[in-house]
This record gives C-alpha cells, structure tokens and sequence, in this order.
C-alpha cells in the first residue's frame, strides 16, 4: 500500500517497470488503482513464475520507503495467486 503522499510517485515507478509487459501483445500486465493501493495483475507462465515473483520482491524492497505496512506478516505487499478464467 502506497503511502498518500508518495502515491503518485509510486504508481510512475511501477508504470515505468512494467511498461514493456503492459504494452505487449497480448499484454501481460495489468494495474488496477484505487484511492489508496496499486494493485498489479501479471500473467505468467508457471516455469516464470519463481524467478518472477523473486524480482518483484527485490523491486518492491527498492520502493518500500514509499509504502505503508498492511501488519507486521505481510509487510507492504499481500501477494495473490489464482488461476486465469478463460471463457
């Protein structure tokens, strides 16, 4: 979770991270804001997702001075996982 202040700052550096993957086709990132959290949805193949999920948490360590704890377990980040619904 961002902290208020830090909020737009935040959400430029993840845009400027995942620009790539946003803008691929098909794309395979997604950002999601409400007034107070960056919520990213990222498509991975499951041999990509270990290593993938390792830099995400080493970036988020680079940028945790601009966000706030949720609780002392999951500290800034509350990762999700789930499978893609296809129709």
């Amino acid at each position: 979770m961002a902290t208020y202040a830090c909020f737009d700052e935040f959400l430029t550096n993840v845009k400027e991270r995942s620009k790539d993957r946003a803008l691929s086709t098909p794309p395979t990132h997604y950002l999601m804001t409400t007034s107070d959290e960056v919520v990213a949805i990222v498509l991975r193949t499951q041999s990509e997702l270990s290593e993938s999920s390792t830099r995400g948490v080493n970036w988020l360590d680079t940028q945790r001075h601009l966000l706030l704890e949720y609780n002392e377990e999951d500290r800034h980040s509350i990762p999700m996982t789930g499978n893609l619904v296809e129709y």
